[in-house]
């Protein structure tokens, strides 16, 4: 029997030259505060209904804080654990003075914290850098027993005339990193990651509203699109201009997404 195919090793492995998946966003963080979207109060209330507040918490992937400062406003105890040196300064920035917040580097792979100290892990949009098995073995062991993990996910709506004309955008000026996030459909992994245990999913409707600058910056913010100033990037621009033009209300634009969470405990396998 042919071996499945790794996708997510070919996705992570298009970055070597480039430093690493730690290096991606090195270039984006002011890109990424701009236009990235928070999480609802729906997310929170629900992971709040299954992890008491107060509870050790480390958010993986932690980025610029988008999801660790809502974390840090339902009462958790949060490690952000983020290997871009530029996007953790950037939540540190914005949530250093937190009592309960702390910032580490780190990955799922290799989380610097003490075995059985987390009550719950959490990775928003960042799933999809993960070598499983190694961020499996590694959550095993930093979680308490009883200790949950929660995936989640701002899934745009792909069918919004938004999403189409950025789609557009990104075919054409992602190369191949980004037909390799396409191939690479990561939930397949998700019960691979929890050997099968039981997991409940829930979702709910998010929206956030950028004027052109943002969208600009939302376009940028992804992790192969190219740099602004080449001439790749001066083409994307231009069409980002249009798109805004085109689909913009009152000097702003809604950008629709559904929240996603998985959350479940690891088993032994």
């Amino acid at each position: 029997m042919t071996a499945s195919r790794d996708t997510g090793a070919e996705l992570r492995s298009l970055y070597d030259n480039a430093g690493g998946v730690a290096s991606i966003f090195s270039g984006k963080v002011a890109d990424y505060q701009a236009s990235r979207p928070d999480y609802p109060q729906a997310l929170f209330d629900a992971l709040l209904a299954r992890v008491p507040t107060g509870s050790r918490v480390a958010d993986l992937g932690a980025g610029t804080g988008l999801l660790t400062r809502g974390l840090l406003a339902a009462g958790y105890r949060v490690l952000a654990v983020e290997p871009n040196p530029q996007m953790r300064a950037a939540a540190d920035f914005l949530l250093g003075k937190h009592d309960a917040y702390r910032s580490l580097d780190g990955s799922a792979e290799s989380m610097p914290t003490p075995d059985a100290s987390l009550d719950l892990i959490t990775a928003a949009q960042a799933f999809h850098w993960f070598d499983i098995e190694r961020a499996r073995g590694e959550a095993r062991r930093v979680l308490a027993p009883g200790g949950r993990v929660a995936l989640i996910w701002n899934d745009r709506i792909l069918g919004d005339p938004l999403h189409v004309a950025l789609d557009e955008v990104f075919a054409d000026f992602g190369g191949a990193r980004r037909s390799a996030l396409v191939a690479h459909e990561e939930r397949h992994d998700v019960p691979r990651y929890f050997a099968d245990a039981a997991i409940e999913e829930l979702s709910w409707p998010h929206e956030h509203r950028l004027d052109q600058v943002g969208l600009q910056a939302l376009v940028f913010s992804r992790s192969y699109m190219p740099d602004r100033q080449s001439p790749e990037g001066c083409q994307a621009a231009a069409q980002g201009g249009r798109i805004f033009a085109e689909l913009a209300n009152g000097g702003q634009i809604a950008v629709r997404y559904r929240t996603v969470l998985i959350i479940g405990a690891l088993t032994a396998r």
